[in-house]
């Protein structure tokens, strides 16, 4: 099974960005859906973005499309979310998933989370 790290989380102001990296161990990564959540204090987990297997495909939902861009390099078994244009209400502990499957990733089912990474951005 496959582990995952992320990194590139910290402190940010209103308006700037941050590339998020998430490292993956253990087994190829081109064999899995990869994509990101987000947990905020005192809120439910939340959808960021997810990818295809070979990166041809990317979803997310309508809160961070066109700010967010989420990518992938097999070779180096690593995937990235460039986020751009953050807010306050972006503020959240980001984690990397993977999983056979799209719709476990798109859902809270993914099968291997990483630990996370904290974003912060000050207003």
């Amino acid at each position: 099974q496959v582990q995952l790290v992320e990194s590139g989380g910290g402190l940010v102001e209103t308006g700037g960005s941050l590339r998020l990296s998430c490292a993956a161990s253990g087994r190829t990564s081109s064999n899995y859906v990869m994509g990101w959540f987000r947990q905020a204090p005192g809120k439910e987990r939340e959808f960021v973005a997810a990818i295809s297997r070979r990166g041809d495909n990317t979803y997310y939902p309508r809160s961070v499309k066109d700010r967010f861009t989420i990518s992938r390099d097999n070779a180096k078994n690593t995937a990235y979310l460039q986020m751009n244009r953050l807010t306050p209400e972006d503020t959240a502990v980001y984690h990397c998933v993977a999983d056979e499957g799209l719709t476990r990733v798109m859902s809270l089912n993914a099968r291997v989370w990483g630990p996370g990474t904290l974003v912060t951005v000050s207003s």
